[in-house]
């Protein structure tokens, strides 16, 4: 008889245990909309990181190439037939940001250059003032800030998750505990069984916008360094190049 009652009661407590999944179907309406927001800004998170890491890799791999082709075997040879070799192989390096930033500035070269063309098509060295030389510069540094743009589109998402999506968490979590003191009140009954599906409720939303921020947070830390890095790359190749048109094509 003894044993039978024990297994009742050991039966009837199974069935009322709580979990996850329990809480969140069973939340307030205004705890399942901020759940689903910070569901929302997760996955874009996880989209973004993705697409983004995919990007860098790319863009990184890329650039490494064409330095490689750029540079060459012989550094210290420069003439027009080279750059123009170079210009041909651009489109192989895809969107590596450098070939991008070379591609203007070949081009504004070119065109500043066209009143000294020989007649084989080639461009040679000519005079030129500091205007001339300042087109160039400013072509190149134009396309760096437009690449720099691209590499960091979508980053201001994965800041502003990591930044409010702790908040947003909590904000559920003070409804949610707000209810469940509206809700001890009204039932008047103050014992755990009353209070604790309450409080979890309101912890698993807090529980969830962690999970969105810390991940944002991190591949944001990380991208920033990635194109930083990038950044670099593309300043010291303007220095470069630049230096390469002063003393071999537009002699001030």
């Amino acid at each position: 008889m003894w044993n039978h009652v024990c297994l009742l009661l050991l039966q009837g407590g199974a069935s009322d245990r709580l979990d996850v999944s329990q809480l969140v179907l069973e939340a307030s309406p205004m705890v399942k909309g901020v759940m689903l927001i910070l569901v929302a800004m997760s996955l874009g998170c996880w989209l973004i990181v993705f697409s983004k890491a995919i990007q860098l890799v790319a863009a990184g791999r890329s650039s490494s190439r064409f330095l490689d082709c750029f540079w060459g075997d012989d550094a210290a040879s420069w003439d027009a037939e080279r750059l123009e070799g170079i210009y041909a192989q651009v489109r192989a390096f895809g969107r590596a940001p450098l070939a991008a930033v070379f591609r203007s500035g070949y081009v504004e070269l070119a065109r500043v250059m066209g009143a000294g063309q020989s007649s084989s098509g080639h461009y040679q060295a000519s005079q030129a003032g500091d205007y001339d030389i300042e087109n160039v510069e400013r072509a190149l540094r134009r396309t760096a800030n437009n690449e720099l743009t691209g590499l960091e589109a979508m980053l201001p998402f994965l800041a502003t998750t990591g930044a409010t999506a702790p908040f947003i968490g909590l904000f559920g979590t003070v409804w949610g505990i707000m209810n469940s003191f509206i809700g001890i009140r009204n039932e008047g009954s103050t014992g755990l069984e009353a209070v604790a599906p309450g409080i979890a409720e309101a912890l698993v939303v807090t529980a969830i916008g962690l999970l969105a921020a810390i991940p944002a947070v991190m591949a944001y830390n990380f991208f920033v360094r990635k194109i930083q890095v990038l950044e670099s790359e593309m300043n010291a190749f303007q220095y470069d190049y630049l230096n390469i048109v002063r003393r071999h094509f537009l002699r001030s």
